[in-house]
């Protein structure tokens, strides 16, 4: 047997070199030829309904905007999805596999703004774009904020603004209902900040999984029932009946519910309150615009049902995803992808969007809406008394850029 030289074995060590590169030519050109995006949800959990419409809405937001191609640029669109039931650490770690392990070029979500915000630094660390929607809690865009955070979801501050343009009248009395958490915090805080006119004279805050809400609303109750003139329990909540807290009678203290708009299933319950007025994100029967014609028409076409809550803000991200794409002509490197959605603006089911510069919360209308009870419907109808535009809300910046 003849003894291999060094000469024939470097030779044979450069085949097979160049027979590795061979074969890893292909997957190397597949991955340039994809975008990969994480899309990550509590698609298990208390808020799994909220999830299941924003993967809708998102997929759909890529068909349209791409024209039903789901390709940018030549570069075709991959979505991975993953479930962060609802926990702060699962999100985080799924997060940092995403853009570890998974390679995506940028992420979407997530549901609940407890993950957001542990999820915040995993995107800075990492320097890829994370797009948060539905998530809200304003500390998102505000002090937990960082530059590879996008919003295209609604913040506390625009749901606060919208609410309170619906309630601040004087000689109103306030009292709020929140969930223990950033969520309900922030929110409670923004509305405070947006009142002018009415009083708040107690805040109420519960665990998010609360279920019975006596001893809260005996509290309200007792902080409301003595005050003149229009008695109000300003409700936010993700989840959950807070409802209830009707079944003490609150009518005969002359005490009113208002809250703003949610899920249909959850809006069944606004058929116990017809006239109640708030600040509204979204009804699919509200914004007249061709982005929310092909919405509902597709939905119900593919669904049997209209498109709720969740499913236009998911689709409105899935477009800011494409029209971001095609701005840097499907060039997925960070620092251009920020250039490009940096002021961006994009049509949604909700009309025009715009990323402001300063902390790139997406600036988009809002809805003052009234119920009315119509026998057609499961739910509450939100009736439209007015659009509050966006250029009327001001919604401050609170980021330490």
């Amino acid at each position: 047997m003849t003894r291999p030289t060094r000469r024939s074995l470097l030779a044979a060590a450069a085949a097979a070199a160049a027979l590795a590169a061979m074969a890893a030519g292909p997957a190397v050109a597949q991955n340039k030829g994809e975008v990969k995006i994480a899309l990550i949800a509590s698609k298990t959990g208390p808020l799994e309904a909220y999830a299941k419409q924003t993967i809708t809405g998102f997929n759909l937001g890529l068909d349209y905007a791409t024209g039903g191609t789901m390709m940018v640029n030549g570069k075709k669109l991959v979505v991975i999805e993953k479930d962060d039931q609802g926990k702060p650490d699962v999100g985080k770690t799924l997060l940092a596999q995403a853009y570890a392990d998974d390679k995506v070029d940028l992420a979407v979500g997530p549901t609940a703004s407890p993950v957001a915000l542990a999820m915040l630094p995993v995107a800075e660390e990492y320097k890829k774009i994370l797009l948060v929607e539905p998530a809200v809690a304003d500390s998102i865009t505000g002090d937990k904020w960082n530059k590879y955070i996008f919003r295209t979801g609604r913040s506390s501050s625009q749901d606060a603004i919208a609410n309170a343009a619906a309630l601040d009248q004087a000689g109103t009395t306030i009292v709020t209902l929140a969930q223990d958490n950033a969520f309900g915090k922030d929110g409670v805080r923004a509305f405070k900040g947006a009142l002018k006119k009415a009083k708040i004279v107690h805040e109420e805050y519960l665990p998010a999984a609360t279920t019975d809400f006596t001893a809260a609303g005996q509290r309200i109750i007792d902080k409301l029932k003595d005050q003149p003139g229009k008695k109000v329990v300003w409700i936010i909540w993700a989840g959950g009946n807070p409802f209830k807290i009707a079944d003490m009678d609150l009518k005969r203290y002359g005490i009113e519910i208002a809250t703003g708009g949610n899920i249909l299933p959850a809006m069944v319950a606004y058929k116990q309150f017809p006239g109640m007025e708030g600040g509204l994100y979204y009804y699919f029967g509200i914004p007249k615009n061709k982005v929310n014609e092909w919405l509902v028409s597709r939905h119900y076409s593919q669904f049997k049902s209209p498109p709720d809550f969740f499913t236009a803000g998911g689709m409105a991200a899935g477009i800011a995803v494409v029209e971001a794409l095609k701005k840097t002509n499907g060039d997925t490197a960070t620092p251009k992808l920020i250039a490009a959605m940096e002021g961006m603006s994009f049509e949604t089911p909700k009309g025009k969007m715009t990323f402001r510069k300063e902390d790139h919360q997406a600036m988009q209308d809002m809805y003052h809406f009234k119920i009315k009870v119509d026998p057609a419907f499961a739910w509450g109808v939100p009736e439209l008394v007015r659009e509050i535009k966006a250029s009327e809300m001001d919604v401050p910046i609170q980021n330490k850029r």
